[in-house]
């Protein structure tokens, strides 16, 4: 049984299939992460960067997980060594999701914990189901967030929230996840998956170029100084300037069309 479900869908908004849909497949260990998962997801997102026709990745969990971090048990037969390695792996793998071309979602099904969490904030949109506990215990077990979390969760909530989540390891839920801005929408679990696809279906009707230099202005904005990000703006909106898809778009405007973009 693969570790890891891809399909290629669509949704009720449009029949065309450009929404990659992967899903983290072993139930039984609420979709741990060890060696092999993380492989298969990475070649799952290499898979969906490379298909053109794809212009917005969904990640979720099988069963009633999203994911509840690191495989201990997998982890403890490692090395030092190997488990050095397979930390490098782990940081760049979220590294690549983050900096990826197509917008991902994360669509939080389950308990999300540990690793689970720092893959979901390696996303650039968290959607979660109601009733749902988030957290990140690694101190419980002698460990930090070393794939991510600890830079990340900061940004997204606050240095003092993340201080108070991570030193703790307290799980919280997805409606306080909400309150403190690490998840942007919390819907009944029946509606979750439906309501990924609409935001990837609404981001995929955009252009393909506005939407990855958007991520890169974004993800620079950690780093950069406002003088600095405004000079990036210029840059990218120079770029933009000469692309057909800016072309398409103000012709579809003046048209009174829906535009026809293909990332050019």
């Amino acid at each position: 049984m693969s570790t890891v479900l891809y399909s290629k869908e669509g949704t009720f908004l449009s029949t065309t299939q450009n929404i990659a849909k992967i899903t983290l497949n072993k139930p039984a260990s609420l979709n741990a992460l060890g060696p092999d998962l993380v492989a298969d997801l990475e070649e799952a997102i290499d898979k969906a960067l490379a298909d053109d026709e794809i212009r917005t990745i969904i990640i979720t969990g099988e069963g009633k997980a999203f994911c509840a971090g690191a495989d201990l048990k997998a982890l403890s037969k490692l090395t030092p060594e190997e488990a050095h390695e397979y930390s490098i792996k782990g940081q760049a793998l979220f590294r690549k999701i983050e900096q990826a071309p197509k917008a991902v979602i994360a669509a939080i099904n389950g308990i999300c914990l540990g690793g689970g969490l720092e893959l979901a904030m390696s996303c650039d949109i968290r959607v979660a189901a109601s009733e749902i506990k988030l957290g990140l215990p690694e101190v419980s077990l002698g460990l930090i967030p070393a794939w991510g979390g600890s830079q990340r969760l900061p940004y997204l909530v606050g240095m003092s929230k993340a201080r108070e989540m991570i030193l703790t390891g307290t799980m919280i839920s997805s409606e306080e996840a909400l309150q403190i801005g690490l998840v942007s929408k919390v819907v009944p679990a029946d509606e979750l998956q439906a309501t990924a696809a609409f935001l990837a279906t609404k981001i995929g009707e955009n252009a393909p170029l506005a939407i990855k230099y958007a991520k890169d202005a974004l993800n620079a904005s950690r780093t950069l100084s406002i003088e600095d990000g405004n000079k990036l703006e210029l840059e990218i909106a120079d770029k933009l300037a000469a692309s057909e898809d800016l072309r398409e778009g103000i012709t579809a405007f003046a048209e009174k069309r829906k535009p026809v973009f293909k990332g050019k």
